[in-house]
């Protein structure tokens, strides 16, 4: 892969409209031949996303999917620019692949990283500063690592920061993108809820015996305690006299 210069890269962002991060990925992906990397972000439909990032999105639907067996629900709200387009199969399907999308992935509980609240991040900032590996090494060193890693741990909280299930070589944002570019609209993944079956609840066992004579007003039986066990005391040896006289009758 081409180390590719962060000039490099803003200029093709000048040049495109397109995000820095994918402007990178399409230098690295066309050798850092800039023309080349133009005509990669237009088939990915990535400039006229961004031309159409700043629209107003006002319109779109609430989207559901409930997994197999019931247990795990999500529900989804995707906008768009226009109710035409809220009303086109390839938006509605949009909608049901990303709530697909959210049940799939658990760890997920933000639509992108920017959302995260900031106690949150300086939380993970606190616990990765304190890994033991890190006891050692320099500070500027030290502090790369941890920006790494945070960067990591942030990306796995956010749901456009994710491989997509039917793809998994692009991420849900450049779906999104995709789709932008096809339907010639804005499109925002605004907010989602994920419902997992008993999440909070805090189970309670029960005597299933009580329950029942709670309810019905009788009373519950109760478990015989076992007798204890009677000892036998041994048989008491025969004195010599018993046992010369026992001798004597049998002889008779």
């Amino acid at each position: 892969m081409a180390d590719i210069p962060a000039k490099l890269v803003k200029e093709l962002r000048d040049k495109t409209n397109a995000g820095f991060a994918d402007c990178k990925k399409a230098l690295e992906a066309t050798d850092g031949d800039i023309e080349k990397a133009g005509e990669w972000l237009r088939q990915k439909g990535i400039t006229s996303a961004e031309k159409k990032s700043g629209k107003i999105t006002a319109e779109g639907l609430v989207g559901s999917y409930i997994h197999t067996g019931g247990r795990v629900g999500v529900l989804v709200e995707i906008n768009c620019q226009t109710d035409f387009v809220a009303r086109n199969e390839a938006f509605q399907a949009l909608v049901k692949d990303i709530a697909m999308q959210i049940a799939a992935c658990p760890n997920v509980e933000y639509v992108r990283a920017e959302d995260i609240p900031a106690d949150i991040v300086e939380r993970e900032k606190s616990i990765e500063s304190g890994r033991d590996d890190l006891g050692n090494k320099p500070e500027a060193v030290r502090e790369k690592i941890v920006a790494g890693r945070i960067d990591k741990r942030l990306k796995e909280l956010s749901l456009l920061d994710q491989p997509y299930i039917k793809d998994q070589s692009i991420t849900v944002a450049e779906f999104v993108k995709q789709n932008i570019a096809g339907l010639g609209e804005n499109i925002q993944v605004r907010r989602f809820v994920r419902f997992i079956m008993g999440e909070g609840i805090e189970k309670q066992e029960s005597d299933f015996a009580a329950e029942v004579a709670a309810q019905t007003g009788a009373v519950a039986p109760v478990a015989a305690e076992p007798e204890p066990a009677v000892e036998l005391e041994p048989a008491a040896e025969p004195t010599p006299e018993a046992k010369a006289s026992g001798k004597k009758k049998s002889k008779k």
